[in-house]
């Protein structure tokens, strides 16, 4: 029987895409609507290496469309 995820992390490796925020976004409402622990890798793999990880919720990424950068 296989074992259900119960935490994902968010990463991005830098540089601005369009429409990475949207889909940042739909992961993290995605994760948390499917009963799963969301986390945010800040500073992309340097974050994961140093553990600059942060739990999102949905109030993390209100209105991040809108903003700038990842």
């Amino acid at each position: 029987m296989a074992k259900k995820v119960s935490k994902i992390g968010v990463l991005t490796s830098g540089g601005d895409a369009p429409g990475m925020n949207a889909a940042i976004r739909a992961v993290v409402r995605t994760g948390i609507y499917n009963g799963m622990e969301v986390f945010g890798i800040m500073r992309g793999y340097a974050g994961m290496i140093e553990n600059d990880i942060v739990p999102m919720h949905s109030r993390s990424v209100a209105n991040i469309i809108q903003r700038g950068g990842t």
